[in-house]
């Protein structure tokens, strides 16, 4: 889960899942490309390339490609489970919580995702860093505490009687 919220704690990959939100709800073309978006967003084409890899990589988006071009649509599963671990914390409408197979947003007939909750509101920004700052400090401690441990495993081995000129 905090991997999500890093992605989600950047505001680019927030308006990028936004703007493709919108597209499926009100062109009705579930697809965008790069181009149009890079178009929308005011921003080079490199970084919104960047920012929709991560998306894809961690399974927001999907990427047609056709020929040159990529088409990319919103995947609303990630967000689901995002809605649903928010739910205790503040409600909301969630998805169901049985399993089923990923659904691609392919109409206009979008259900409600923590998208809204995300994309460019106050409230998203202020989450998102909060968890992007607690994940950071998790990594944070967990290789400060890695690094006192081998410091310790190699002061046992340090300590170990040598024997036949084997020492670790």
């Amino acid at each position: 889960m905090a991997d999500i919220f890093d992605v989600l704690a950047d505001g680019t990959r927030r308006e990028l899942l936004s703007r493709l939100h919108q597209h499926a709800r009100q062109s009705g073309h579930a697809e965008v490309s790069v181009g149009e978006l890079v178009a929308e967003l005011g921003v080079s084409q490199p970084t919104v390339s960047k920012h929709l890899k991560v998306l894809r990589d961690h399974g927001l988006v999907s990427v047609r490609e056709e020929g040159q071009h990529r088409y990319y649509r919103l995947d609303t599963d990630p967000l689901d489970t995002v809605s649903e671990w928010l739910a205790p914390f503040g409600g909301g409408e969630t998805a169901t919580a049985s399993r089923r197979p990923a659904r691609v947003v392919s109409d206009a007939a979008v259900g409600p995702t923590a998208l809204g909750a995300w994309a460019g509101a106050d409230t998203g920004d202020r989450v998102g860093r909060a968890a992007a700052e607690a994940a950071h400090s998790a990594r944070t401690a967990l290789e400060a505490a890695q690094e006192k441990l081998q410091g310790a495993q190699r002061r046992v081995a340090d300590k170990l009687p040598r024997r036949g000129g084997w020492h670790r």
